[in-house]
């Protein structure tokens, strides 16, 4: 099992590269599992991962708007990942898909990832991790 980065203060604020999903793998892993839940704003699947910390995969479509629309959103994703990392479970790979029609806010995606973070992670102990 892989160790979390450094956890010094500093570095413990910031979105490091160990929290990104990047390959197409652990993308279709958890499609595959079909381990989510959803609210109005986001699609959240969950797949475990070897590592003692949670990872964050954005699949953010051009149904969603033009490229400033979608990079407003994976800013925000983004964002409400860091803050809330602490409150997210442990041991997962997280891909977040945006609703379409809903509008990026900083304070609704914060309120929503660490809730449907929880329920598809449960979904995924049910099923037997």
């Amino acid at each position: 099992m892989q160790q979390p980065p450094d956890n010094s203060v500093a570095r413990d604020e910031r979105f490091l590269p160990e929290y990104h999903v990047r390959r197409g793998g652990d993308f279709r892993r958890a499609y595959e599992r079909r381990c989510s839940a959803s609210d109005d704003r986001l699609v959240v699947l969950a797949h475990e991962n070897d590592r003692s910390y949670a990872r964050l995969g954005l699949s953010v479509s051009r149904k969603v708007g033009k490229a400033a629309v979608r990079n407003r959103w994976k800013r925000l994703i983004r964002e409400a990942f860091r803050l809330t990392r602490r409150r997210l479970p442990q041991g997962v790979d997280l891909i977040v898909i945006p609703r379409l029609g809903a509008d990026p806010e900083l304070a609704g995606l914060i309120e929503s990832l660490p809730r449907l973070a929880g329920r598809a992670a449960s979904k995924l102990d049910r099923a037997g991790r």
